[in-house]
């Protein structure tokens, strides 16, 4: 805590008060003695007895609210006495206090749920977000929120997060009856016959590109006591084969081949699913794959080019993904401002999310209150509170001259009526 030029200003105006409120005190001594003297030589008559009895109640009452003002602060007139300079001396108490009573007062769940309910977050934020120009504000800080996070993250971190977590899920899940079963509704579906149509095309078509290749293969591999002419034959009639072959697949939708493929895809489905040494041999193809540095690489690849694009987009105004973040949110606005359902569910979710926060952490925001006034030096954090609200506590001096006048009066007047 500092005691700033702002707080000079206002201990300015504590002393014109103190100036005043002592003013007070020697105007009701004046007439004190004025009275007393009037009285001693009969020159006031019988008034003089009761301005002298209200002015010395006036003088009592200014001195005893002097000693309670000042005793806040510091000890009256220097003098050791006992619970005097409360604030330098009981600051560290006053701080805890303080700490307890925000605790209990202000950051119970009930009091919490009830002031957040009775704002009505929901409707309040719907009709907010209706307006176009909080969305575009909305919209942009929270892409510059996200520009900054992907900026400042470092891509090491990120994919060794992401690698251990990809690991850690496929090393603690088997993975072959999930295949199985998403290959058997594939096969099931028809889906991989465009898979099919696409490698007999691609056969066909390198067949026909590489013809002189595959004769050369088969001719390649015929016995040495053939003749060369023979050989030559036979890999023609052996491409030629392949080729007719392969067109036939392409071309015929209920081709024999094609039903030994599906047969095979299903069996393999379902080996997959129950066989215990096919799907060794997946886990352990799995390990294999996952062991390997050009999985890291690859998400290496994959995180730097998925941040640049988020980055670039986050940037863009015009971007898609800033456009429909922003119809997200105006969407989400209108729906909220009119449904009442939608306005209780994000009550509910504020109420839970901030009662969670002050029941868990109540004790460190407690805690706060508490160090911060301890660490106050206690002389300065007297001088502060007394330049904020010393001014109020000198009328309390000049409330008690009056008072204490006034309450003289009466008394003097009862008692000189009763005897």
């Amino acid at each position: 805590m500092t005691y700033s030029p702002a707080d000079e200003l206002k201990q300015q105006g504590v002393r014109r008060m103190k100036l005043i409120a002592t003013g007070f005190l020697l105007a009701a001594t004046v007439v004190y003695v004025l009275a007393k003297w009037a009285e001693s030589s009969g020159a006031g008559g019988a008034w003089a007895g009761y301005v002298a009895a209200a002015a010395e109640a006036g003088m009592v009452g200014a001195l005893a609210d002097w000693f309670a003002v000042t005793a806040l602060f510091r000890r009256p007139l220097g003098l050791p006495i006992p619970h005097t300079a409360i604030i330098p001396t009981k600051k560290d108490v006053l701080g805890r206090t303080l700490g307890d009573f925000v605790g209990e007062n202000f950051l119970s769940e009930a009091v919490v749920r009830a002031r957040l309910r009775a704002v009505g977050i929901g409707a309040r934020l719907g009709a907010w977000l209706e307006v176009p120009e909080h969305v575009d504000r909305v919209t942009e800080q929270a892409a510059a929120a996200l520009r900054g996070t992907l900026t400042v993250l470092r891509d090491s971190d990120v994919q060794a997060i992401v690698g251990e977590a990809i690991s850690r899920r496929a090393e603690a899940q088997e993975i072959a009856p999930g295949l199985g079963r998403m290959l058997e509704r594939i096969v099931a579906d028809q889906g991989h016959r465009a898979v099919v149509d696409l490698v007999c095309a691609r056969a066909h078509d390198w067949l026909i590109e590489h013809g002189a290749s595959v004769m050369d293969a088969v001719q390649g591999g015929a016995p040495g006591w053939t003749p060369r002419f023979i050989d030559r034959r036979v890999g023609e009639r052996v491409y030629k084969e392949l080729v007719r072959f392969t067109a036939e697949i392409r071309d015929m939708p209920e081709h024999p081949a094609r039903g030994a493929v599906d047969r095979f895809l299903r069996d393999f489905a379902t080996e997959l699913q129950s066989d215990p040494d096919t799907r060794g041999r997946v886990e352990r193809l799995k390990k294999d794959v996952l062991a390997r540095g050009e999985v890291q690489e690859l998400i290496e690849s994959a995180w730097g080019a998925v941040r640049g694009m988020v980055v670039a987009a986050a940037g863009d105004e015009r971007s898609e993904l800033r456009l429909r973040a922003r119809a997200s949110l105006m969407s989400l606005g209108a729906r909220m401002a009119v449904d009442a359902r939608l306005q209780e569910k994000m009550d509910g979710w504020l109420e839970d999310a901030a009662t969670y926060v002050v029941t868990t952490y109540r004790d460190e925001i407690t805690s706060l209150i508490t160090d911060t006034i301890a660490g106050w030096d206690a002389d300065q954090t007297s001088r502060k509170i007394e330049a904020n609200v010393g001014r109020d506590l000198q009328f309390i001096r000049i409330n008690g001259t009056v008072v204490g006048a006034l309450a003289g009066l009466v008394i003097y007047t009862v008692s000189r009526l009763v005897s």
